[in-house]
């Protein structure tokens, strides 16, 4: 057995990991690359392997840092089933073509007011592309084992990041090996806590939040104070989100402070095109959350959904002060950008991130406190409040992450630490060997490591 790390190494982004099992490749997750130009021009290269040699791909979640390579994968040559939860299916089904749509509306932007290098600029892949992805999904249900060949068999198990985000857990003659994907949180208002991990031989573990942990302050106490301070300015709140999850937990802290009459009655909208579709998902997934069918039904009676760019353009227009939820989360394409770029100069707004922002992307700039941005070729003034909410985050801290460790019986052989920054997954790294006694490595890019039996 072998691991590659196509993906994920010292950065949270572009999650991939081959593995080889005799004459057998397995792809764990198949994710872009974000962030810095070095990393996103990944997403352009020359795959490492040939798709066409791919056997199976398994998904431990929907999220594009994890999903959403795989419509380039198929354009290349990939033509084995992508197995997943049902949940992850359905959210891929929206977010797949609704990436290929951003790119090629990103695209069509660029090469209209010519801020491209590139002549023309073309999207990575289009709405077309990844709507041909779809018909090779295969779904398995939590805790059913699937065999993908002789002597080889899987089952996902709940890990609580999002809807049908899971753990994979993979067995090779005898030998096991866990792929952490994204760890959700185990006192989370919305999802159900994740599934307790017994045993692994081997361990590919996350380390988004691995040097650091979350605020304290209860996040509705939080939330209310940016939105009450931003209404008194006479602002509206710009809130860049992921349109699966974070988004959803936003509309719930939202609405539990409105109902406790602890924030105005501000208009509250949610800009995707897809947004409406990915709440309406929650209504079929009750066993993976904690919201009753009712109320997820009055989540979405209580907010404006923007579909169409006409819509989206007028709330930019508009005076009156607002609460907006754009995609994408670390505001690296999409609506959110043309919302920045009218608000950003304005004192009164704020611009709230709910999330983790990667090293590079816009968002990370802004957290970081610059005050001049390039947003479509033009450098744009930021006047507007930043504010940071880390306590909304659906990944776990280092705290949560070695709780959900110590359910494991004995270590592991080896615990191999991706998806963070070279900080977080070595200040993760010291903390496991601290508390656990546990040895671990950061892998790099495009390293191979021979697994024994």
């Amino acid at each position: 057995m072998k691991i590659t790390f196509l993906g994920a190494t010292r950065t949270v982004t572009g999650s991939k990991y081959l593995l080889e099992l005799g004459e057998k490749k397995i792809l764990i997750d198949c994710g872009l690359f974000q962030g810095h130009r070095e990393l996103q021009d990944r997403n352009w290269a020359k795959f490492p392997i040939e798709p066409y040699q791919i056997d199976a791909v398994i998904l431990t979640h929907a999220h594009l840092d994890h999903s959403g390579y795989l419509p380039l994968l198929v354009k290349q040559g990939f033509t084995g089933p992508i197995f997943s939860t049902p949940g992850t299916k359905d959210l891929c089904a929206i977010l797949l073509p609704d990436s290929g749509r951003i790119q090629e509306e990103d695209a069509y932007f660029a090469n209209k007011h010519g801020y491209s290098k590139h002549k023309p600029a073309l999207p990575l892949y289009t709405e077309e592309d990844a709507q041909k992805v779809m018909p090779q999904f295969e779904t398995v249900s939590f805790e059913d084992s699937h065999t993908l060949f002789e002597g080889c068999h899987f089952e996902f198990s709940r890990a609580a990041h999002i809807l049908g985000s899971s753990f994979v857990r993979l067995t090779y003659q005898g030998s096991s090996i866990v792929f952490s994907g994204d760890i959700g949180r185990a006192h989370d208002p919305i999802m159900r806590e994740p599934s307790v991990i017994e045993y692994a031989d081997y361990l590919v573990m996350e380390s988004t939040y691995g040097d650091r942990l979350h605020a304290k302050e209860a996040p509705q106490e939080q939330l209310a104070k940016i939105i009450n301070e931003t209404a008194e300015r006479g602002g509206s709140v710009l809130i860049p989100a992921f349109a699966v999850g974070r988004s959803q937990s936003v509309l719930y802290h939202i609405a539990q402070l409105k109902e406790k009459k602890k924030i105005p009655d501000l208009p509250v909208y949610l800009d995707s095109p897809m947004a409406e579709s990915v709440t309406d998902i929650y209504t079929r997934y009750l066993k993976e959350h904690c919201l009753e069918k009712h109320y997820c039904i009055q989540l979405g009676k209580e907010v404006n959904y923007v579909n169409s760019i006409e819509e989206s353009k007028k709330l930019d227009a508009s005076t009156f002060p607002s609460i907006i939820i754009s995609a994408s989360g670390m505001a690296t394409g999409g609506r959110v950008l043309h919302h920045l770029k009218a608000m950003a100069p304005n004192y009164r707004n704020t611009v709230l991130f709910t999330g983790y922002q990667a090293e590079g992307t816009l968002g990370d700039h802004l957290v970081q406190g610059d005050r001049k941005v390039k947003i479509h070729g033009e450098m744009i003034s930021v006047q507007a409040k930043i504010a940071v909410m880390s306590n909304l985050s659906a990944h776990a801290d280092y705290e949560e992450i070695l709780q959900w460790l110590g359910h494991f019986k004995e270590a592991p052989k080896r615990v191999f630490i991706t998806h963070g920054s070279d900080n977080s997954a070595r200040a993760l790294g010291a903390k496991i060997e601290e508390h656990l006694g546990w040895k671990s490595q950061v892998p790099d890019y495009l390293e191979s490591v021979e697994l024994g039996s």
